[in-house]
């Protein structure tokens, strides 16, 4: 028998809807767990006629319970973040299905290779950040002493803190910014998104207030026709959030659209994820 297909973590926006294909019909073997995942995530191989691509698999049975969000719903909101990014056309979010698995029902995501450097963020020992750089606010470093955090002035960020404002994200950490080889981003870790109320937790800062570049406002119209009543996205999402959560991210790029601008941070919610990476 000859070995499966090894499909490579990259480049997968062009082929989208064959690895969830592949995520939703291949069969899923546990390798190990990922151990500092603050929910049960277990690292993967799905493998289906001749082709296997590993994966993260977190069942609905070891989430967490959350004050803020309903019990056994994680899943389905990963899954709900990447319908939403593919309606964008930007390929932010791993193809990402809902499946049964050998521990129940839960999501199957694509596994990214992360590059080993991707100047994204950094803390640097200045009042001020420097040309292709944007604040994010003041760490604290230990022994009394303060450093600026920043991340990247990076097109690529301005999307996903475009998306992070749609879905609504709760935590989004430095640590869910994963950059492969070939200079792809992708943004992981959606589970707690899509809340009717605004959560909106984030290190995407740098442009709040700014206007929204062209790119962005397409986007955004793709986004607002997709999620009309009878629109392909309402239909999807219909089947994984409630119709409050919904109508609350239609009402969100209605916002966008109407400003013209990056939101910026409320004074009700915690505007940055703790701890921030």
């Amino acid at each position: 028998m000859s070995a499966p297909e090894r499909i490579p973590p990259r480049g997968v926006t062009t082929a989208g809807p064959a690895f969830s294909d592949l995520l939703a019909r291949g069969e899923l073997t546990v390798r190990g767990r990922i151990q500092d995942a603050s929910n049960a995530a277990l690292y993967c191989t799905v493998a289906h006629e001749g082709r296997e691509a590993a994966c993260v698999y977190k069942p609905v049975a070891g989430e967490r319970p959350l004050w803020d969000f309903p019990d056994g719903t994680l899943a389905q909101r990963e899954v709900a973040a990447y319908a939403v990014s593919e309606a964008t056309g930007w390929g932010l979010v791993p193809p990402t299905v809902l499946r049964d698995g050998p521990y129940g029902e839960g999501m199957c995501q694509l596994w990214i290779e992360a590059s080993a450097e991707d100047g994204l963020l950094a803390l640097v020992d200045a009042e001020e950040p420097e040309p292709g750089w944007k604040a994010i606010g003041l760490a604290d470093v230990g022994e009394g002493r303060t450093a600026l955090l920043v991340h990247a002035d990076d097109e690529r960020l301005r999307r996903l803190a475009v998306l992070d404002a749609v879905v609504n994200n709760a935590d989004r950490k430095g640590g869910h910014l994963l950059t492969t080889d070939t200079g792809h981003l992708y943004g992981i870790d959606h589970g707690v998104t899509f809340n009717a109320e605004n959560k909106l937790r984030t290190l995407l800062w740098g442009w709040a207030g700014e206007p929204l570049t062209p790119d962005a406002v397409e986007a955004l119209q793709r986004l607002r026709t997709a999620l009309e009543p009878a629109g392909e996205l309402t239909g999807v999402l219909a089947g994984l959030i409630t119709p409050a959560e919904t109508d609350a991210t239609r009402a969100r790029v209605d916002a966008l659209l109407a400003s013209g601008r990056h939101p910026e941070p409320g004074g009700d919610w915690p505007a940055i994820p703790w701890p921030p990476v």
